[in-house]
């Protein structure tokens, strides 16, 4: 599985680390984040295409192999993001996913606004599908702190007031993640 991800700024992963003191009693804090896009499996290039790129194969196949998948899927992203203006995001605020669609709960997390980032998700979903209750309607943009854990963590990370100065910022790329390797596979320039 890839995942296209807006590049996290400096001064969001400082954030984070301050609120680090806020987050004991979760069961996993987050030491590397990311702000996801839109997530897409290898089956998805099965067939020599991303969905929308051509008719599937006749023969039945499993998914390529994993590079000739991210190779496919970069070649097919970069004609559909080339039209996509640079767009702006802001994180104002920590909140929490009581009961998260999937993985352990509760995730409490950085809330991402963008009207451009959500706009492109939904184009995204689109053109190459949503995963079941994490995209598509259900998606909303965010940076994962932490998860697992008691209820009463969530309330000493978002409670008492929790304060800090929006950071915001013009996305100009994207980048193509590779979660198995936990790098970067690929930039996209918008």
């Amino acid at each position: 599985m890839f995942s296209l991800n807006v590049p996290i700024l400096p001064e969001v992963e400082r954030l984070a680390d301050d609120l680090q003191s806020k987050l004991s009693g979760f069961d996993r804090v987050r030491d590397r984040r990311t702000l996801v896009c839109k997530r897409f499996g290898t089956e998805a290039v099965s067939g020599g295409g991303t969905a929308g790129s051509g008719p599937p194969s006749s023969e039945p196949a499993g998914p390529p192999p994993k590079p000739e998948a991210l190779s496919t899927l970069r070649e097919d992203l970069r004609p559909f993001l080339a039209p996509v203006d640079p767009f702006e995001v802001t994180i104002a605020g920590i909140d929490a996913f009581d009961s998260p669609a999937s993985g352990s709960g509760p995730v409490v997390y950085l809330a991402v606004e963008s009207e451009g980032l959500v706009r492109l998700h939904r184009r995204l979903c689109a053109v190459f599908g949503a995963v079941e209750g994490i995209e598509g309607d259900a998606y909303v943009p965010h940076v994962t702190l932490a998860r697992g854990g008691e209820p009463t963590a969530v309330r000493r990370a978002i409670g008492g007031g929790v304060e800090f100065d929006p950071v915001r910022w013009r996305v100009h790329a994207l980048d193509l993640y590779d979660p198995e390797f936990r790098e970067v596979a690929a930039t996209l320039e918008l």
